[in-house]
């Protein structure tokens, strides 16, 4: 068994601390259960008919949310596959050549046959050290995971985890359903809140429970509501929290829209095809989480032609042009249906005209 140092009690103590968050949301979930349903629903109402509608409308509501919180805190967030990572003989080429074009030139030869389209800001392929590989489009390492994740969107200490592919369309609905709980607690206790400024309600504990009840869903109410439009408007965009802080940057430039499909497929992008399951908590997310469509014209022509969401890891011998500008869904017949993606081949003569590209530098990027 190998000794407990300082940094073996720290990093422990770093983990129970990280828990704090979640174990403050569940104990505020478990008093706001007692709270509601028995000093509200069964010791204030009076009329049994408001009680039991309120009571199945709460239980729903209540379910709907802690399954949601429970995907989000316990999806393990998605890695890149191994196809990313450098061989053996890669790493040691990459160690041994000096940092600049020629480690350029070693991983570009790596990432030939990868679906990825995105560069760093100094335009090199974006490499990370301390995972070693090369990171798939939308990937970003987490400094406190200390993981690449695939479409990483943010670390969120409520969840105690990663938001990112595999989980993002959990974190939306937990937002959404805890949004709806506390609207639903509000309301409803709203009356009886009133009746305690008025001394309608008897002098005992429900009071208490009455007025902290509808001051916490009032309060949580505010800041979910924002925080809910606000990735409503990123899914509507097909961003994730960190591209809308600092745009994507693709080889003809930065192009904060350039994975917008437009507003109906950026929603299925996160919620999946089938509308019957938009609302559960179950993964109906398209893609791999590796590769993903843009509204590009043309792919890079150090890349496969096979966009995102098909078949990334089909190899396809045929290069396309890189475009100069995207495209947008309005422009483009080629956006019309979500299947076809595959684009043609309009000058394979210049297919290899991207690899000779001067001097590109070594970042890293997390």
């Amino acid at each position: 068994m190998a000794p407990s140092g300082p940094g073996g009690v720290r990093r422990r103590c770093r983990r129970v601390l990280y828990w704090t968050p979640v174990v403050f949301i569940g104990l505020l979930l478990g008093w706001s259960y007692y709270a509601y349903a028995i000093q509200l629903c069964l010791v204030s109402m009076e009329n049994i008919g408001e009680q039991v509608l309120c009571l199945i409308a709460y239980h729903l509501l209540f379910a709907m949310f802690v399954w949601s919180y429970w995907k989000t805190i316990f999806t393990l967030p998605m890695n890149p596959s191994k196809e990313f990572h450098l061989s053996h003989a890669e790493k040691e080429l990459l160690e041994r050549e000096p940092r600049g074009e020629a480690q350029q030139e070693v991983l570009r030869r790596a990432a030939k046959d990868l679906p990825i389209y995105t560069r760093t800001m100094s335009g090199a392929i974006r490499y990370c050290d301390r995972c070693q590989l090369i990171k798939p489009d939308r990937c970003h390492h987490c400094s406190v995971c200390d993981k690449c994740i695939l479409k990483m969107d943010h670390h969120c200490p409520w969840v105690n985890n990663c938001v990112g592919f595999s989980n993002y369309k959990f974190f939306l609905l937990f937002l959404a359903y805890s949004l709806l709980y506390c609207l639903f607690i509000a309301a409803t206790d709203l009356q009886y809140f009133i009746k305690f400024w008025t001394n309608g309600l008897p002098d005992t504990q429900v009071k208490f429970h009455v007025i902290f009840l509808f001051f916490a869903a009032a309060m949580f109410s505010v800041s979910l509501s924002s925080l809910f439009a606000y990735h409503c408007w990123l899914v509507s965009k097909n961003k994730s929290t960190l591209e809308a802080f600092r745009s994507p940057v693709f080889r003809h430039g930065t192009d904060k829209n350039g994975f917008s499909l437009g507003f109906s497929k950026n929603m299925r992008q996160v919620f999946g095809d089938e509308k019957k399951y938009w609302l559960l908590p179950t993964f109906s997310s398209l893609g791999d989480g590796c590769a993903f469509p843009t509204c590009l014209v043309n792919q890079d022509p150090e890349q496969p032609s096979t966009p995102a969401g098909l078949n990334p890891t089909a190899k396809n011998p045929e290069n396309h042009q890189f475009p100069a500008k995207p495209l947008r869904e309005s422009q483009s017949h080629l956006l019309t249906d979500s299947q076809t993606w595959i684009e043609s081949t309009s000058n394979p003569g210049k297919g290899k005209s991207g690899m000779s590209n001067p001097a590109l530098t070594m970042e890293n990027e997390t």
